[in-house]
């Protein structure tokens, strides 16, 4: 007979990774409104960059929602899992000058980032925000933002 055990990450780390938000965020992103709790797991892909398993808890935000902030992953894709069944608005842009889309995804979906696609920043609806994200882990920048003079209303 085996008993099943409280997971602990001590208790499984000959196996693997225990993947939750304890402890103090590693930094705040999105203007302040979302605790990333950076690289929770780590995946082996090879020389140069990584994937990597970050969580990131974010404060929900309403409907019609002011979009002043895209930013994009030149070296690597970005995927969103949500750990709830709520859904989320995804906003994409083909580049700063073009006029961005806006998606409401349906509860259960997540969405991946091609590499280099503009984006707007996670935007939960309802809390918790919490995801799971797998993007590039390297030693190079990684990160490009872009401000709009005049911020998008989403509705």
């Amino acid at each position: 007979m085996i008993k099943a055990l409280p997971l602990t990450a001590e208790a499984f780390a000959p196996f693997g990774d225990v993947l939750d938000c304890s402890g103090d965020c590693d930094k705040l992103i999105n203007e302040g409104l979302c605790e990333r709790h950076h690289d929770r797991a780590r995946l082996d892909f090879g020389p140069g960059g990584r994937a990597g398993v970050s969580l990131f808890n974010a404060q929900p935000r309403s409907l019609p929602y002011e979009l002043s902030l895209i930013e994009r992953h030149p070296e690597g894709s970005q995927c969103f899992v949500p750990m709830s069944e709520n859904p989320f608005l995804v906003i994409a842009a083909e580049s700063p000058e073009n006029t961005p889309k806006a998606f409401l995804t349906a509860p259960g979906q997540a969405i991946n980032f091609h590499r280099g696609t503009w984006h707007g920043v996670l935007t939960p609806l309802h809390a918790p925000g919490l995801f799971a994200v797998i993007d590039r882990i390297g030693n190079t920048a990684n990160l490009e933002e872009h401000r709009y003079e005049t911020p998008y209303l989403i509705t």
